[in-house]
């Protein structure tokens, strides 16, 4: 397969744009050495000033499909990975990205931020444009399935839109995360530590951030998708980050919907990753 070692960093920002060749690490790739795909790192100025880090798989098509992924995740997830993979090898180009604060790409993580991580959407399908490529489709996973249906409720420049294991009640999940205690302790001292198994603390979550997550509805943003918009949900069966029933109330709410629920199937699809990936490519390519 031919990656290419030259990487072209396309610098978009609010004044303009800046297109730069440097050289840059040779990325791997799971595709199989038969395919003519290439990869490209590709580095996107926010609104915000922010550099959102992406890579680029070219596999023939001029239209993208935007792969979004979820919680403390990063580009990186098996489950984009695997759509890429999929997605390509039926000469589908795609761009997976870090939203700010995660992975590669520069801010600060912060719990919450559906609505600034749809800013960060909007500014990769904008860049993109200006270089005269449409987005086909936008696909998100977990939290990435709630930033794509927030985005499809805001902007309606996007014909097709694939939810993955998105959350509708964002109520729910918290006192898993945090104890049930979570608002009697954030309003005691205004923040919670989050740490991990050895005492280190891997974030913080603000009262600000937490009546972020608290204050983004779902169900609004479901009744206010162009009905032209095709929307898919996949859920597997035995969720047990975002409990399937959610999958059901996207499918109560959004008009132009279409649900797959998948047996047996964890919140990463780990064992289920072709099938996964068959229900995406048969909508993507449907008409």
């Amino acid at each position: 397969m031919s990656i290419m070692n030259i990487c072209v960093q396309l610098l978009y920002g609010t004044a303009g744009k800046e297109i730069v060749t440097r050289p840059c690490a040779q990325l791997g790739s799971s595709h199989s050495d038969s395919l003519d795909v290439s990869q490209e790192k590709i580095v996107i100025i926010n609104r915000y000033g922010e550099k959102l880090v992406g890579v680029l798989h070219e596999a023939g098509s001029k239209d993208l499909v935007v792969l979004c992924h979820g919680f403390r995740s990063s580009k990186e997830s098996r489950t984009l990975l695997s759509l890429a993979d999929a997605l390509t090898s039926e000469n589908i180009s795609i761009f997976r990205f870090d939203f700010s604060g995660n992975g590669e790409s520069e801010g600060t993580f912060e719990y919450g931020n559906y609505y600034k991580e749809v800013d960060d959407l909007r500014d990769v399908i904008l860049h993109f444009k200006k270089h005269k490529r449409d987005t086909h489709a936008i696909a998100g996973h977990s939290k990435g399935g709630n930033v794509v249906i927030l985005y499809a409720s805001m902007h309606h420049d996007i014909s097709k839109v694939i939810n993955l294991s998105g959350r509708f009640n964002l109520e729910r999940g918290i006192g898993d995360r945090f104890g049930n205690d979570y608002m009697e302790r954030i309003n005691r001292h205004g923040f919670i530590d989050v740490e991990d198994k050895t005492g280190r603390i891997i974030y913080r979550v603000t009262k600000e951030s937490l009546m972020d997550r608290l204050k983004t509805d779902m169900h609004s943003a479901c009744l206010s998708i162009d009905p032209n918009c095709r929307v898919l949900t996949v859920h597997g069966a035995n969720d047990d980050v975002v409990p399937s029933e959610d999958a059901l109330e996207f499918d109560k709410y959004i008009s132009n919907h279409e649900l797959h629920i998948i047996e047996r199937a964890n919140h990463r699809y780990a064992s289920h990753q072709l099938e996964l990936a068959a229900i995406v490519l048969k909508f993507i390519k449907s008409r």
